[in-house]
């Protein structure tokens, strides 16, 4: 079974804490994606930011992006994948805590990111099936 390692996109750009939303969504546009690692001075994870939220806890509630930080919406602990964590252990995380993608940490360092494509495109097709109905149930 493949590790995360192995299916992992591993070019991961981050945020920084400290960084407003606005250019935190340019940085996504230019990039093609729609969530980001938020990492703080320390190099460390601090969270993951989303399109989604900057739309529903930012736009929907008439805040400024421009004035409003990445830092402030990283909250709790940052759900990971250990990078030889193998493909099971992808799925069960991704499942247990309903998330599309995972980062990637060796150590304490971030050095990818995991998504749900990435599985798909690695594994057979009912584990795959089996996560987006476990990630996609409300709860």
């Amino acid at each position: 079974m493949p590790t995360a390692r192995e299916i992992m996109t591993n070019d991961v750009s981050c945020v920084r804490e400290q960084d407003d939303l606005r250019s935190a969504a340019k940085r996504m546009a230019e990039l093609g994606v729609g969530s980001l690692p938020i990492c703080g001075d320390d190099n460390r994870l601090k969270g993951m930011l989303t399109d989604r939220d900057i739309v529903v806890k930012v736009l929907a509630e008439g805040r400024d992006p421009a004035n409003v930080t990445a830092g402030e919406l990283a909250q709790g602990e940052v759900v990971t994948i250990g990078a030889d964590d193998d493909a099971a252990e992808i799925l069960r995380t991704m499942g247990q805590h309903k998330v599309r993608r995972l980062p990637v940490i060796d150590g304490h360092e971030l050095v990818g990111i995991v998504a749900v494509a990435d599985v798909a495109r690695s594994l057979p097709e009912r584990p795959v099936g089996d996560l987006i109905e476990a990630i996609s149930e409300r709860s």
